[in-house]
């Protein structure tokens, strides 16, 4: 009976912990540090990793051609696409085509910095689908100008044309804002997305080094994603992630519930595999008295929402039953939650795309459970998201223009 308090008390923990960190953030947010006297133009080598589809990536390029910030270089890594051809015309668009193929994201960025043509002060990483904002690397630049060695981009949706996308968008909304921007304002770090991000040239090739990512070239599919290596690589260095809201970067979002099951199984099975490093660095911020390594190790090791919130309500099912307060504490857990997401999406500044599709949330949830059963089988469940909105950064920015207040 005691393990199941226990566990009643740990979500309650877990289902207010949010709520509580937003309110803490609204008054005692820390200043990101003074920036430099002369400001430092610094050099981005901005890598582009494309396999077997480096069409949709041209749009990122052309995003990145119009930069409003000047010092740049685009390492853009296609991989199987051996009838592409790069039409930029722009001497600043470096194309590498490796032979053999390459089949992993990790070694495709490895082998756009051995080909690096000068050497550059920060490796920014952008998947195939992205779109870099007109002040994308002026932004991460100001933030660089302030002494962070590693800057994590604001993703935000490219497409919220289907309720998936919207979903999909409304799930990054509260995560931008829960594990990224509320950590770093109370003085801890964002936690990294997998692309939009700009890390210090010298420790992302120590990353790039490092033992996890040498043992994951030999896992495959079952390699442990590289933005939680990279974090927790920065992590144990005692490093802080900034988290840079005005950087912004558009992300294609899933558009049907089988993408959502392909890509949330690959999360999924990456979470659980990070467990015990997201519990190294909680326990080495305890040992240290290290606020940024504690607060990074418990965001890191919450529960998936849909993992939490269906045992929260089968644990609150069963208090009822026979230790009615409990369940009382957990139903009160689980409102205070409802409600913060709310209040997280008003802040967030959330379209009305995401606020329209809230009540569908169960769908979305059904489709990440089928998900978890995929992992079993990594080799076999995981296959490549398909990416095939070809929009230009103009297109996104007008369309915003052009909606209502």
């Amino acid at each position: 009976m005691s393990l199941f308090f226990l566990l009643c008390l740990l979500f309650i923990l877990q289902l207010t912990y949010p709520f509580l960190s937003v309110l803490a953030a609204r008054f005692f947010s820390s200043k990101p540090g003074s920036a430099l006297e002369t400001p430092v133009q610094y050099d981005f080598a901005c890598v582009i990793t494309a396999y077997r589809n480096a069409e949709i990536a041209r749009p990122l390029v052309a995003s990145l051609i119009g930069q409003q910030y000047p010092n740049w270089m685009v390492y853009w890594v296609v991989d199987e696409c051996p009838d592409f051809q790069e039409t930029s015309g722009d001497s600043r668009v470096l194309l590498l085509r490796p032979e053999p193929p390459l089949r992993l994201k990790a070694k495709s960025i490895i082998y756009a910095l051995a080909h690096f043509q000068r050497p550059h002060d920060y490796v920014v990483v952008f998947d195939a689908d992205n779109l870099a904002h007109p002040d994308f690397l002026a932004a991460i630049n100001r933030m660089a100008n302030r002494g962070f060695s590693c800057i994590q981009g604001q993703r935000t949706a490219k497409n919220l044309d289907t309720d998936y996308a919207a979903l999909d968008s409304l799930g990054e909304h509260y995560k931008n804002y829960i594990e990224r921007e509320i950590p770093f304002r109370l003085g801890g770090s964002a936690v990294i997305s997998g692309s939009g991000m700009a890390t210090a040239t010298h420790l992302y090739r120590a990353y790039l080094a490092s033992p996890e990512i040498e043992q994951g070239k030999q896992r495959w599919k079952k390699m442990l994603q590289e933005d939680k290596i990279l974090q927790n690589f920065l992590l144990r260095r005692g490093e802080r992630i900034a988290y840079a809201r005005e950087a912004v970067v558009y992300d294609e979002k899933v558009d049907s519930g089988a993408a959502v099951e392909t890509q949330r199984s690959r999360w999924l099975y990456s979470y659980f595999q990070n467990i015990p490093n997201a519990l190294g660095i909680l326990r080495r911020g305890i040992i240290r008295l290290n606020f940024n390594q504690l607060y990074f190790g418990f965001v890191t090791l919450v529960l998936p929402l849909f993992i939490q919130l269906g045992t929260a309500v089968v644990l609150m099912t069963a208090a009822f039953l026979f230790a009615p307060a409990w369940g009382w504490a957990l139903a009160a857990a689980l409102a205070v939650f409802a409600l913060n997401i709310g209040w997280v999406l008003y802040l967030d500044q959330a379209p009305p795309e995401v606020w329209r599709v809230c009540w569908k949330t169960p769908r979305f949830m059904w489709r990440q459970l089928r998900g978890l059963f995929k992992m079993r089988n990594p080799n076999k469940h995981f296959t490549h998201t398909t990416h095939h909105k070809s929009v230009s950064v103009e297109d996104v920015l007008k369309k915003k223009r052009e909606k209502p207040d």
